[in-house]
């Protein structure tokens, strides 16, 4: 099913309106993360584990 222009224009609206609805927290929260403890082996430690049992999925499924 194809929309329309006006449901296009309605849609636009309604995101654009919600960007701005939620612009103020997200000023304060990049604010804060400034401000934080950097903790990358927390970030890297699960990403690296996750990437690694998806090579193994991949390796599983090829054999």
């Amino acid at each position: 099913m194809e929309s329309t222009n006006w449901e296009n224009i309605i849609v636009g609206i309604l995101a654009i309106g919600i960007v701005f609805w939620m612009w103020p927290g997200v000023k304060q929260t990049m604010a804060q993360s400034q401000q934080a403890e950097k903790d990358w082996p927390g970030f890297l430690i699960p990403l690296a584990a996750v990437a690694l049992f998806i090579v193994f999925l991949i390796y599983m499924a090829a054999n």
